[in-house]
């Protein structure tokens, strides 16, 4: 069994299941943050679990958490599986930092239908699909059931961080995007958008949650940009979610993927972190690997359960 659908344990408090990561209060207090294989597109997860998708996904977090932590802060404490990281508890800041380089996604939709304001950034007449902004542009969300739009100033006015803390987040969220952009331009690969998310630890600004991974970012392949710009091809997985739209049966999307679709997304997953991080992510070559099992003598080893069966329900 090498996919992570879903972790139970009654041995450990869950605190929250999101799409794909659960949290979990271990006994000295710190929070578990697991990484699941489980894949969202379009507001809803789907029933086919990607083989290795947690443990990038887990393995590049790691990775830019590190390579950051001279920018700002971050919640890591250490890797304690592959698919799992022990982090310290901050106060998380409800607000989504989104950073986006080129004109594409959600705000090209909005372009395109004569939208010229993004979360009070301005943009001109003229743009092209995929056009690079001459810097990049910081169009803050909030956190919500349903993200929306929204200015710096009403962030202020409506109570979500003070003005002091958001021009702070603002500057770190260029710094971290800045830098990524170059690191990844040496190795062929744009970043095109992401999102950032902070906390509050001790008074102090920290990097919590993910950061420069396939589910949080969009990337594209510099050669490719190069050679068709309006058509370049996301890395991420835009791939996905393509297929679904292509097998879409009276307007509702497929919720399961077939294998030939999934053995395809995780060879993406697994050549993107290869591509970042200059290495092949360690045990991908062990297909029969039962990663549940595994978590479990992880978190065994690391004091967090006890030795005892453990209920693992996957799908």
């Amino acid at each position: 069994m090498n996919t992570l659908p879903q972790f139970n344990t009654p041995q450990l408090e869950l605190l929250h299941r999101g799409k794909v990561r659960d949290s979990y209060r271990v006994p000295s207090g710190e929070r578990l943050i697991v990484v699941t294989d489980r894949l969202s597109a379009f507001d809803s997860v789907l029933e086919t679990a990607i083989p290795y998708k947690g443990a990038v996904l887990n393995g590049l977090a790691d990775f830019w958490f590190e390579k950051t932590r001279d920018i700002v802060p971050n919640h890591v404490i250490r890797v304690v599986d592959p698919n799992a990281m022990l982090v310290k508890e901050a106060e998380p800041i409800r607000v989504e930092m989104v950073v986006r380089g080129y004109l594409t996604g959600s705000m090209l939709r909005g372009y395109l239908q004569g939208q010229r304001t993004f979360s009070g950034v301005s943009v001109p007449d003229g743009l092209t699909k995929h056009q690079r902004f001459p810097e990049p542009l910081v169009t803050p969300t909030t956190k919500e059931e349903s993200d929306r739009e929204i200015t710096p100033e009403n962030l202020v006015s409506e109570g979500w961080v003070s003005a002091e803390l958001y021009e702070r987040m603002r500057v770190v969220a260029l710094q971290l995007f800045n830098f990524a952009s170059a690191w990844m331009a040496e190795r062929g690969i744009i970043l095109v958008d992401t999102k950032y998310e902070f906390g509050l630890l001790n008074g102090e600004l920290i990097l919590i949650d993910e950061i420069h991974t396939p589910d949080s970012s969009r990337f594209w392949d510099a050669a490719d940009y190069a050679a068709n710009p309006e058509g370049a091809a996301q890395m991420d997985k835009e791939y996905i979610r393509q297929w679904l739209i292509a097998h879409k049966v009276d307007g509702k999307y497929p919720t399961a993927l077939t294998p030939e679709v999934t053995a395809e997304a995780a060879r993406r997953y697994l050549d993107i972190y290869q591509r970042i991080t200059g290495q092949p992510l360690a045990g991908a070559a062990d297909a029969d690997v039962n990663v549940p099992a595994r978590l479990v003598q992880n978190l065994v080893k690391e004091g967090f359960m006890q030795d005892a069966p453990v209920e693992q329900l996957n799908g």
